[in-house]
């Protein structure tokens, strides 16, 4: 269920914020702060705010409470945290998609990401691996491309729903190779990867920390990943990015990112910025993450900017083609 949330009500948090004296923004934090995670306790958003926030916490001299508050794939997390944006101890961290897609694929998220929100930092990215099964014809990916050509739904593929990444990601790599494939939905990844396994489908764009394990017991064969450059995690799959005939700029990312309510004083925002960056330089954090598939990408308030920006256009555009399908 989500939670009501007006234009008003965000502008008025923004008010409240911009009113802080000079004196309080030195002081800050005055009280602990609340981050929420619009997914469940255990989950990968979930564990990745806590690998940030415990180290967060010491450095802040205030406690860092996690507030899980999961649903509609992770807006109700940016719901709350502008519900409470005037306390100036409110925050969140998000995945995505609710920063770039959701509003094209919700009837109302309740919020402008462009004008309610304000940008901390871009935490970790985790790029997706293109997985066929280890018995499947297609050894690289110039021959999976070429039977994509050749004739339009020819060869299928998996994912957890319509709108997911996976979905958005293989459809923006269909029209980077020139393709049609033919999307079958399933209800969990678990799924994805017995049909892939089995040879019911094709393929399936999957987290390279679940299709690993299948490479090593011999179920799996990986034919690219769509990150720019090759992943940590698995550093021997090479890159999609310019090959058979995908552009070199090709790539589709996961990402975690700090955000806070639009409003927040510029001093809390530099001093969060700075404070999760030198987090997440300590080489033990990067393998914390690194373990759980997410690879460690600070930046400025406005490199985040720039990413939901491009993110956004990239995402709708790939939503107006999957749209006009008949």
């Amino acid at each position: 269920m989500t939670i009501p949330m007006t234009r008003r009500t965000a502008l008025a948090g923004a008010l409240a914020l911009a009113a802080l004296p000079a004196a309080a923004e030195d002081a800050w934090p005055t009280a602990p702060l609340h981050v929420y995670v619009g997914f469940p306790a255990g989950s990968s958003p979930d564990t990745l705010t806590r690998i940030i926030t415990e180290p967060l916490a010491e450095r802040l001299g205030q406690p860092v409470v996690v507030e899980n508050k999961p649903g509609a794939g992770g807006v109700i997390g940016v719901q709350q945290m502008l519900a409470n944006a005037g306390d100036g101890h409110s925050f969140a961290t998000t995945i995505n998609g609710p920063l770039t897609t959701a509003a094209r694929l919700m009837t109302s998220t309740g919020y402008d990401a462009a004008t309610d929100i304000a940008p901390v930092t871009l935490i970790a990215t985790s790029p997706l691996v293109l997985a066929v099964s280890a018995r499947s014809d297609f050894t690289d990916l110039e021959s999976f491309v070429a039977a994509a050509g050749a004739e339009p739904e020819a060869l299928s593929y998996g994912s957890v729903g319509q709108g997911s990444g996976a979905h958005l990601t293989a459809e923006l790599f269909a029209d980077a190779a020139g393709a049609s494939l033919l999307h079958i939905p399933f209800t969990s990844y678990a799924e994805v990867t017995t049909s892939i396994v089995g040879g019911e489908i094709d393929a399936g764009f999957m987290a390279p920390s679940a299709a690993l394990p299948q490479v090593e017991a011999g179920r799996m064969r990986l034919l690219g990943i769509t990150s720019a450059e090759p992943f940590a995690q698995a550093p021997d799959v090479p890159v999609l990015a310019g090959r058979a005939g995908l552009p070199e700029d090709f790539r589709a990312e996961l990402w975690n990112a700090f955000i806070a309510p639009a409003g927040t004083a510029p001093a809390v925002i530099e001093r969060l910025n700075s404070e999760i960056g030198e987090i997440l330089a300590e080489p033990e954090v990067q393998e914390k993450l690194l373990a759980i598939g997410w690879q460690a990408a600070p930046g400025t308030p406005a490199d985040l900017a720039d990413r939901i920006s491009a993110d956004t256009a990239m995402w709708g555009a790939v939503i107006d083609r999957v749209e006009a399908k008949p």
